[in-house]
């Protein structure tokens, strides 16, 4: 825009000096051209920093003289299109309206009185012409704030939802290892320490149960290191790396029945060869957390442990005769901790149902279904 200003200033003034005399008029416009440049010069550099009402003093400075200046010589009347899209961009839309017409008028003038012609028509299409062109850019900008605000209110969107996401993300994996803490260290570490409070029992009266137990518990340590090294790298459980979802429960239900006594027996039915990684582990770590529950919270004697490939589902079953409890409680007045929850996410996670039958003195029965293949 101020380049294409200063450029038709000199190409009007250079046509003025081609096509005229150098007489006192030619001379007059001359001059009046440099004032105009050097008025418009002296705006741009005050551009950035002048209040507007500096800035509305200076156009209006610069309107008179081009005005003078077109009435002197018409052909510098070329300029009146930088200095309308400078008015567009300096002033209200009324304003620029105003400015509009009157640019039209005085660059119409000018050639009127060149010309000699008497049709005072001839007014009426370059005003048009211009608060066409005022009205059309006057909308433009409007959209384009519009489009702005818009753009504005996607951005604070997008960026409220990433920090909802990683909220979110962060609340996940806080969840993934709570229930990872509690379904391997957290019941290794309770597992250890019924263990050593055995072998401190009998520590006196029979030294080689002691030793058995301190052996039990040393391997227990060992076995819930490895697994917490494994839920921390995002890994499936460590006892799924050498050992078949069959074996892993067997060891599990074994474990239980030595340390606590508890008759612990696994059955196997259906096909369960090539089940996902995934349905291994959460079948692996939903038998740890229910199998933790009878330890610390049923006073069985008993529990039963079923695994059955059915279709193109899986389902374990585990059933105790302990004390049971009412499952409409909830965990805080139940004493079941954080077992029961960790086991229905896991369960939702994959998609799976839920249930749990107890009652008090009845048992309790937590049976999980879970579809056999990934993403459903």
């Amino acid at each position: 825009m101020h380049i294409g200003f200063f450029t038709l200033l000199i190409a009007s003034a250079i046509r003025l000096l081609i096509r005229h005399e150098l007489d006192d008029r030619t001379v007059a416009a001359l001059e009046l051209a440099l004032v105009v440049g050097l008025l418009y010069a002296v705006g741009l550099l005050l551009w950035r920093r002048a209040h507007r009402a500096v800035l509305y003093g200076w156009l209006t400075g610069v309107l008179v003289c081009w005005i003078a200046l077109v009435w002197i010589a018409p052909s510098f009347g070329f300029a009146a299109i930088p200095l309308l899209f400078l008015a567009l961009r300096l002033l209200p839309a009324p304003a620029a309206m105003v400015v509009a017409a009157v640019l039209a008028v005085a660059t119409t003038a000018g050639w009127v009185a060149l010309t000699d012609v008497d049709d005072p028509t001839v007014f009426v299409v370059p005003v048009t012409l211009a608060a066409m062109v005022v009205g059309t850019v006057t909308v433009i900008k409007r959209e384009s704030e519009q489009r702005r605000r818009i753009i504005a209110d996607l951005l604070r969107t997008r960026d409220a939802l990433a920090e909802s996401h990683r909220r979110t993300g962060v609340l996940e994996e806080r969840e993934r290892l709570a229930r990872e803490i509690h379904d391997t260290v957290a019941q290794g570490l309770s597992s250890t320490g019924m263990l050593l409070r055995a072998a401190d029992l009998s520590w006196e009266s029979d030294p080689d149960r002691s030793r058995a137990l301190i052996r039990q518990a040393t391997e227990g340590v060992d076995h819930n290191l490895a697994e917490a090294r494994a839920f921390v790298q995002g890994e499936g459980p460590a006892s799924l790396e050498h050992a078949t979802l069959r074996e892993a429960l067997a060891d599990l239900c074994r474990s239980l029945s030595e340390e606590t006594g508890i008759e612990a027996g696994l059955t196997c039915d259906g096909d369960l060869d090539g089940l996902p990684d995934t349905v291994n582990a959460a079948l692996l770590r939903i038998a740890q957390g229910v199998l933790a529950n009878v330890r610390e919270h049923s006073g069985a004697s008993r529990v039963a442990v079923s695994l059955a490939g059915i279709g193109d589902r899986v389902t374990l079953d585990v059933r105790d005769d302990g004390v049971g409890f009412d499952p409409s409680t909830s965990r805080s007045t139940s004493g079941r901790g954080y077992g029961l929850p960790a086991v229905r996410a896991r369960v939702e996670e994959l998609g799976g149902s839920l249930s749990v039958e107890s009652a008090p003195g009845a048992g309790t029965g937590v049976s999980v279904s879970l579809p056999v293949e990934e993403g459903e």
